[in-house]
Parts: C-alpha cells; structure tokens; sequence
C-alpha cells in the first residue's frame, strides 16, 4: 500500500503549479498511526521529492491514545512531523465505553503527558452531547485538557451511526438517545470555557491558542486546494472534486498499471458558491460579500443579502462592512442558516 501510495503522489504531481508550495500535510483518515515510521518517514520523503514544500508546513498525524507507545512516538520526532492529532473523546471511562473506544480514561491521561514532552503542537478531539453526560463532567473534561496544556482542541456533538452498538443499545432502550438540548447545552459551556481560557474559536469545532490554529483545518474551511492521497481519498481544486474508489485492492491494482482510481464531479458556479457559503460561515473569517460578487456575480449577491435578512433582524447573523458572519447566538445553528442561503436553481 505504501508504494501505491507514493506512486499517487507522483502521477499527481502534474495537478500541483510548479510555483505552488505545499503548506500543510495530514495524515488521517482512520488510523495512519499504525504505519511504521520508516514508511511514514518514505512518504513525506517522495512528497519533499516532487513537491515544493514549505520549510513552515505543518504536517500532522491522526492517532488514537492507545497507539502512542513512547518508543514509537520517539521515533516519530525524529521526521519532519511536527503536530498530532488525538483522538481522545473523552477523560471518562463510562463515555469511552459507551463509545465503544479501545483506550481507557487513564491511557488517555497519561499518553498526553507522555507526548507533550516530544511535540508542542498538539490538538485533541473530544465529543458532546453524549447520553448520560451531566454538565458538570462536561466542564470536567475541559478542564483536564486545559490543564495538560493542549494548545487546540477540536470539539464535536455526538452522532450516532446506523448498524454501530450504540444505535442498537439506543433502539433497545439500554441508554437515552441523544437529545440536541443536552448538546446545545453542552457546546455553550464550551464556547464560554475556552474563550475564557484564551483560545480563539475559529471554526465551529475548532479552538486553538493564538499560534494553533490547524493549517490543514484553516485551509479546508477557508476553500484552498488540496490533494487527498489513497483510498477513499477527496479532492478539490476549485472547479472539481474528486474522490478515489473506496476499495484497497482495485486501487493497488489501478496504481501498479499507473492508473489514477477516481471519479471527478465539475462543480457548477451554484456549487461553489453554496460551498463557499457554508464553510465562510462556519469560521470567523464569514462570507465577504465582495468575493460573492466577484467570484459568482451580483445575483448571487443580492440572493444572499435577501436571504440573510431574516438572520440578521433575528441577531444569528452579523454584517460587519463587507463580511457576513454568525454571531455568538447563531453559531449552534450556523449550518441551518447556511442551508437557507444556499442557491438551487442557477447553474
């Protein structure tokens, strides 16, 4: 897989302008961790190789805490590497379980202060609106992370999958479903605790110590090009996605015959123009009314302005100049006020 893996990056290369310089690299996706790092270390190498790269890239790597053993995480800062990503969920056992996670309350501890002495940038993921858990332990979590010194943490409601032991204990009436008062009330407590503590709410499941800011996350919400590499892998360029097939052999294979296995969506002007809604609105750089007009035209303009008013009589939406924003009181429901200003009929 790995040597499939490379070959992508190098029939790709055509894709990226000579000028252009790779700025973020991340490793997600499941669990990239798994990989030695002899093998990770060989793909940032082939990227290094045919890419210009920034000599301030970020490059993360997605791990859960059970994964980073010490030797491992020894070997790690030896790369170019130089931020990880956590999946922690929760400092509480009775949450980890019911989440089905393989790591216990204690791993997750002790995994933090095992890798805060070998990397600086650390992000750690951690789930709301989970049944059965009270403000209080809400407010706990936080402040554990806090005080392990996590400098950005990526914060997201509960959703229960379909065909997963949750869903099942759900329907069976085991445990309570999940409540959207409960994850409103939860996501309040965490917008007001990490402001408090200094971190910047930059997107909406995302919080970072000025200087923290996830690269990858910022380029995503803010509508740069990216490559995804291997299976399943999504892709973006500004006039198409692409996404390649979801099986490992069929893309193993496709790579050996120097095959790109993918499928390719053009993205009409009302595609763009919904996309660049949605995530605009999502983060504190909003949507700029001089880009919707520049980029999409004075239609989707005067569209837009008609459809937010509504928003803005209410206080969820704030124009500030040229820049339309979400407030403080809008934010749970950013991504419904952004459906109801999405555009369906214009090509």
């Amino acid at each position: 897989m790995v040597f499939s893996l490379c070959n992508e990056i190098k029939l790709r290369r055509p894709e990226i302008d000579d000028y252009e310089i790779i700025e973020t690299i991340y490793f997600g996706g499941g669990t990239p961790s798994i990989l030695s790092v002899p093998a990770l270390k060989f793909i940032i190498d082939t990227i290094y190789e045919n890419y210009l790269v920034s000599d301030k890239v970020e490059i993360t790597i997605e791990a859960n805490p059970d994964d980073l053993i010490e030797d491992y995480i020894k070997l790690l800062a030896t790369t170019q590497v130089n931020r990880l990503s956590i999946g922690v969920q929760s400092f509480f056992d009775e949450d980890l379980k019911l989440m089905n996670r393989a790591h216990d309350a204690k791993e997750a501890r002790n995994c933090l202060a095992m890798v805060s002495q070998y990397f600086d940038n650390i992000s750690i993921d951690l789930i709301y609106g989970i049944p059965g858990m009270s403000s209080e332990r809400w407010q706990e979590n936080l402040k554990i992370a806090l005080d392990l010194g996590v400098p950005h943490i990526s914060s997201y409601a509960l959703t229960v999958e379909p065909n997963t032991a949750l869903s099942s204990f759900i329907e069976k009436g085991i445990i309570s479903p999940v409540e959207d008062e409960l994850a409103k009330q939860h996501f309040d407590i965490l917008v007001e605790t990490m402001e408090h503590a200094g971190f910047e709410y930059y997107e909406f499941s995302n919080f970072g110590k000025p200087g923290y800011f996830s690269k990858n996350n910022t380029a995503y919400w803010q509508g740069k090009y990216y490559l995804g590499i291997g299976p399943s892998a999504h892709s973006y360029n500004g006039k198409e996605r692409s996404w390649n097939i979801n099986n490992n052999s069929k893309y193993i294979k496709a790579l050996e015959e120097d095959k790109l296995p993918r499928e390719i969506e053009k993205l009409t002007t009302t595609d763009k123009y919904n996309e660049y809604v949605m995530t605009g609105l999502r983060t504190i750089w909003g949507v700029s009314l001089q880009k919707i007009e520049k980029s999409f035209g004075l239609t989707y303009k005067e569209y837009l302005l008609k459809q937010a008013q509504k928003y803005l009589d209410e206080h969820l939406l704030f124009l500030d100049g040229d820049v339309l924003t979400v407030t403080k009181k809008g934010k749970f429901l950013s991504d419904g006020i952004a459906s109801d200003l999405f555009l369906l009929n214009l090509g």
